[in-house]
């Protein structure tokens, strides 16, 4: 069944959502403080049965010089290959070192990267709400533009960056705040459109602030959410986007991804799937996105 407004509704839906007026300063420091963290970047070779593809374990120095962790995967012998930086769902990691072959398999660098703390735990969505400057979600995003440096150090000009569910909103973050990327895949993004979120959703992970809320009888967390809302981040962003949408998604409300489709401010699309949940297209999308990245591969 439906679980939030119907398309008709979607494609007139536009988000409450106002930017900070500071919103550009914040990142704009926030960022100029990690990078005063030399970058570090280490790429170690990995041994894997895999015959066609080499596997990397890599670090680079993230928000606050934290090293970050992730696996790159190129085809065997190549580089200086367009780039795919991937981020993974709420609670999750970047699984093992024969994972998630797909991107590689199809002539890409392949940057997996790994979402600081998680690994199967929750709480992270009220994780230093009490303040803008505290808050989890401020190093994630960091991290994440720290993944795409990390990746042009290691020779990629071009690069996308592509996620699911957590890693679709950390995607729109990262197009926001890194200029020059060749594309974005943002399938069912997650911390999109704070309010109206906590409006409809009655599922994890957006209940966790719900909850947050009711038990400390506070509602004045929409000004810190408000630096990190993925509407915010779509309309600074410019490079070719490709939303996905499932109708029947109770845990990222479907009119949450339309608030950043229609703010977001470059050339964009959106696949609709009237009759999926939270996996959206599931291999369909991935698909598509294949397809779109393809012209990478084929630049001169």
């Amino acid at each position: 069944m439906l679980t939030d407004l119907g398309l008709d509704a979607l494609w007139e839906y536009r988000s409450s959502y106002l930017r900070p007026e500071d919103f550009d300063s914040f990142w704009d420091s926030t960022l100029a403080e990690a990078r005063s963290f030399e970058l570090k970047v280490e790429a170690v070779p990995v041994s894997t049965p895999l015959q066609t593809l080499d596997v990397y374990d890599v670090s680079f120095s993230g928000f606050g010089g934290d090293r970050i962790r992730a696996w790159l995967r190129t085809p065997r012998g190549v580089t200086g290959l367009p780039a795919v930086v991937q981020f993974h769902g709420y609670g999750g990691n970047r699984g093992s070192a024969v994972e998630n072959l797909t991107w590689a398999s199809a002539g890409f660098a392949h940057l997996q990267v790994e979402v600081r703390d998680q690994r199967g735990g929750t709480g992270f969505l009220t994780r230093g709400i009490a303040d803008r400057s505290t808050y989890f979600y401020r190093r994630v995003f960091t991290d994440a533009v720290r993944a795409v440096e990390a990746v042009r150090a290691l020779g990629s000009a071009d690069v996308a960056v592509i996620g699911n569910s957590q890693g679709g909103g950390i995607a729109l973050a990262v197009a926001g705040l890194v200029p020059g990327l060749a594309a974005v895949h943002a399938q069912a993004p997650f911390l999109c459109d704070f309010r109206r979120a906590l409006d409809v959703c009655g599922r994890p992970p957006f209940t966790e602030l719900t909850a947050y809320i009711a038990e400390n009888r506070r509602s004045d967390v929409f000004p810190a959410l408000s630096y990190f809302d993925g509407v915010g981040f779509a309309a600074r962003a410019t490079a070719p986007a490709w939303f996905s949408v499932g109708l029947m998604d109770d845990i990222v409300p479907p009119s949450t991804v339309f608030g950043a489709y229609h703010a977001y401010a470059g050339p964009k699309e959106i696949n609709v799937w009237e009759h999926s949940a939270h996996e959206a297209g599931g291999s369909d999308d991935l698909d598509i996105a294949l397809d779109a990245f393809r012209s990478l591969l084929e630049k001169p």
